[in-house]
């Protein structure tokens, strides 16, 4: 054999040796980006203009190193026939809408790619998920319900720093608020967060040591107290009374509508609003309150690093992530209840959901850190709350 010739099974060797090398290189370019926009972010007094060029330089130089599509038997250019599985892991509140989603962008996907993509989806509460992938759930691309569950994923190496830049809208990619279901003809005549607190109403919500969306419940009824003028100790002792009248605590959104719609559990519901949508459209007669004081429900999107780089699924989980942000798939979002991201998606949907008067951030209560430390870690305020019960 020439020296000039390679066997199949040579190239292929190559092939796959410089794969890797590159794929190293570019793990660590990115790596670098992260961290270098994350310095000029928090020090550089050119800001914008100095980001723009770091992004356009980096990306030059990242595009230079990316190898050409290559098939097994060495022909550049060619597209991979091969499957592809990639596994999402989402909050249980999502499922309905990813049925949606998820077949499109698989259409489209194998139209522009000519492969076939199979998902690994699994629903269940957002905090539940986060430890899930801790403890090994090989996510590829995580929505969960709060950035603080992203940031623990950031916390156990899974995902880089600046995860929240790799992303439209700070990786933000659906919104939504609170609302209060009520039984029909509103008996306990509930039409404000205060009217919770009152003899003899039976709250049914889920468990924010476990569930996301109580998390934004508990936040809800906090600020409404904090952000109309009253004061801290007026705020626990209102949470107090709420949490008092909430004698089952489930584990996530979705078990708690259920026990409420299904076995008939409780007087009124909080839950996200996207959920009260939801139940509607499926058919259930159910009246609710969306108060004109409330939280932006705000839900991140990223790509778990670590285990993209081991399934080299980053491309496809990147293109997924960037999918959910088009017109299209926030039209299904919004159309099973969540506030779209999307401006012109916002417009165009902005009659089917009542306008808030005095709406207010996570940050706005000092941020994911600081919220789990005053409020969720162990003996912090939801604690304090709960024992006062028992």
């Amino acid at each position: 054999m020439n020296q000039g010739q390679r066997t199949p099974k040579s190239r292929r060797y190559l092939t796959e040796l410089v794969h890797t090398y590159i794929v190293k290189a570019l793990h660590t370019a990115r790596q670098w980006r992260v961290q270098l926009i994350r310095w000029l972010y928090k020090y550089s007094s050119w800001g914008v203009v100095s980001l723009f060029f770091v992004g356009v330089s980096l990306s030059i130089v990242m595009a230079a190193c990316s190898p050409p599509n290559i098939d097994n038997t060495g022909n550049a250019g060619a597209t991979s026939q091969s499957d592809v599985t990639l596994t999402f892991v989402s909050y249980s509140v999502t499922s309905a809408a990813y049925q949606q989603i998820i077949p499109k962008f698989i259409e489209q996907w194998k139209k522009e790619h000519n492969q076939n993509v199979t998902f690994n989806q699994s629903y269940d509460g957002s905090g539940s998920q986060t430890l899930a992938v801790i403890d090994g759930k090989e996510a590829d691309v995580v929505h969960l319900s709060l950035a603080l569950d992203i940031n623990k994923l950031v916390q156990a190496n899974f995902i880089q720093p600046g995860w929240e830049k790799e992303a439209p809208n700070n990786a933000i990619v659906t919104k939504s608020v609170n609302a209060i279901a009520v039984r029909e003809g509103n008996p306990k005549n509930i039409k404000t967060w205060a009217d919770l607190a009152g003899d003899g109403v039976n709250v049914m919500m889920p468990d924010p040591r476990t569930s996301g969306g109580a998390r934004w419940n508990f936040l809800s009824l906090w600020g409404s107290v904090t952000k109309t003028g009253g004061n801290e100790n007026q705020a626990i002792d209102f949470t107090s009374k709420v949490y008092n009248n909430a004698p089952l605590l489930p584990k996530t959104a979705r078990n708690a509508t259920e026990l409420f719609f299904n076995d008939n559990k409780g007087d009124v519901l909080l839950n996200y609003e996207n959920e009260m949508i939801l139940s509607v459209q499926n058919g259930k007669k159910i009246s609710y309150v969306v108060p004109d004081i409330n939280i932006s429900i705000d839900n991140p999107v990223a790509v778990v690093d670590k285990n993209v780089d081991k399934h080299r699924t980053r491309p496809i989980a990147e293109a997924f992530i960037k999918f959910l942000y088009t017109p299209e798939s926030q039209r299904e979002f919004s159309k099973l209840g969540f506030r779209p991201v999307d401006l012109t998606i916002a417009k165009e949907t902005a009659a089917n959901f009542p306008k808030i008067k005095t709406i207010f951030k996570a940050e706005d209560l000092g941020g994911w850190d600081e919220i789990q430390k005053k409020f969720f870690d162990e003996g912090a305020i939801f604690d304090k709350i709960r024992a006062k019960k028992s």
